[in-house]
């Protein structure tokens, strides 16, 4: 009888170099510096496919608030999207709060996502703290990534002794279908860390786009293009804010009109981000228009607020157009 053939199979499994017994598979588990509205997109994402998640708040009342959205955003699918309470189990059981940074240690990957502050900005110092202090936790080979549209990923990693593992990630909306990620690769991060976030991106059922450090990326510097257009033709009178949504999600095809998705982005968000972009690239087209001055002085900021281009209620559900925006 012929030998049997054998061929090893070690190339064909998401693990890292070496004897397949000593590695683990690659993001097994990640970390989440920071759960707020983009923090708990990527903890749900990571745990619903399958990969340990330990997130990081300040509190314990912080964590406990966590929990309740997470849930409640589970219980949303399990109404609308076919998901089972068996899965929904499984997915919470995955999440592992913590106050300690400690708790990342053995993470393939940590995204820091601090919140925005009131007025829509995050802190570059802040945020470079954490990174300092995610170098001296994880292990060297261990990927740290920050999120955000208009964030140079270059600047936070000056200060690190493992600069080529740093990267920077940007979920453009957080809806079901919107599933590109933008993953902008600074100055320093390597080929390899790159490649890396690839297959991350797809783990998570994602479409991974390459981007070059810029400000805004390349989602953000459309939308705002359009909302500040939108903004003026409703300024002009020329058109109805509900005719301009038709426009928008009917001839172009979208899901939410402009203003609807500006509303669940946040008005303080895109002020804050347009602003920076105006400051770097010197264009007046990223310059707020004066209706998103408004709605941000008066703090309706959107779905966060329950009022900003619309009205919202307990639930987040659109119930009209807010009348007093271009008196």
């Amino acid at each position: 009888m012929s030998n049997m053939i054998i061929e090893p199979i070690e190339q064909y499994g998401l693990h890292i170099s070496g004897e397949i017994k000593h590695n683990k598979p690659l993001f097994s588990k990640i970390g989440v510096a920071g759960c707020g509205k983009e923090g708990r997109t990527i903890v749900s994402l990571a745990a619903s496919a399958g990969m340990d998640v330990v997130f990081l708040e300040e509190s314990q009342e912080r964590i406990d608030y966590v929990m309740r959205r997470l849930n409640r955003n589970l219980d949303t699918k399990i109404q609308n999207w076919g998901l089972t309470q068996s899965e929904k189990k499984s997915i919470i059981n995955r999440i592992v709060p913590t106050l300690s940074y400690d708790d990342f240690k053995g993470c393939d990957l940590v995204v820091e996502c601090t919140r925005y502050s009131e007025s829509g900005c995050r802190s570059t110092p802040l945020r470079k703290s954490i990174f300092k202090i995610l170098e001296g936790v994880l292990e060297t080979d261990a990927i740290i990534a920050t999120n955000g549209s208009t964030v140079i990923v270059s600047e936070l990693s000056a200060e690190l002794e493992h600069k080529d593992r740093c990267v920077s990630l940007y979920f453009p909306v957080a809806h079901p279908d919107a599933r590109i990620l933008e993953i902008v690769s600074g100055m320093y991060t390597s080929p390899e860390v790159y490649a890396k976030m690839e297959i991350f991106s797809k783990l998570i059922g994602y479409e991974p786009h390459k981007i070059s450090e810029s400000n805004g990326n390349v989602s953000l510097r459309l939308m705002v293009s359009m909302l500040n257009e939108a903004c003026q033709i409703l300024l002009e009178g020329i058109s109805s804010m509900a005719d301009i949504e038709e426009t928008f999600t009917i001839i172009y095809g979208q899901r939410y009109g402009i203003f609807r998705l500006a509303d669940i982005v946040g008005i303080e968000r895109l002020v804050s981000l347009m602003e920076t972009m105006f400051n770097d690239f010197g264009d007046k087209k990223y310059k707020p228009n004066p209706i998103l001055w408004k709605l941000y002085r008066s703090n309706q900021l959107g779905v966060r607020t329950r009022k900003g281009f619309y009205i919202y209620d307990e639930n987040e559900k659109p119930i009209g157009e807010n009348i007093f925006l271009t008196r």
